[in-house]
């Protein structure tokens, strides 16, 4: 019996994810001084990929500590958004994705790189 049960296990892991399953896509375009959209609206405890894209002429980041510290994610999800930092940084023309269950809650963006948040890079996460 507890042969079967290791068996289900073992199949359903390696069963491929269908497109119900699959988390929902947005995308984050990181640019001079902003970010499009400036405001991302996300669904609380459904699964989300935020593909981010670096189209600035240098480099920027996504910071919102408090959104990716409470949100769920693996391990190599969290390294992405560099641990307990809660930032996406990327290059010039480079791009990342993370993927993640959103919490509930209003949760504030900027830019740390200096002078780019009073430029305007800042935005929120709206998680309902």
């Amino acid at each position: 019996m507890r042969f079967l049960t290791l068996a289900a296990a073992a199949l359903a892991v390696a069963l491929p994810v269908t497109a119900a399953e699959a988390p929902a896509k947005v995308t984050v375009e990181m640019a001079n001084f902003s970010y499009t959209p400036a405001d991302l609206h996300l669904h609380a405890g459904h699964s989300v990929t935020i593909h981010f894209v670096n189209a600035g002429s240098g480099g920027h980041d996504f910071t919102a500590e408090e959104f990716f510290a409470a949100a769920t994610m693996d391990a190599a999800n969290r390294a992405h958004v560099g641990g307990a930092k809660g930032r996406v940084s990327l290059g010039k023309g480079e791009s990342a994705d993370v993927t993640l269950v959103p919490k509930a809650g209003t949760y504030k963006v900027h830019c740390s790189h200096f002078m780019h948040s009073t430029m305007g890079m800042t935005g929120k996460i709206i998680v309902d």
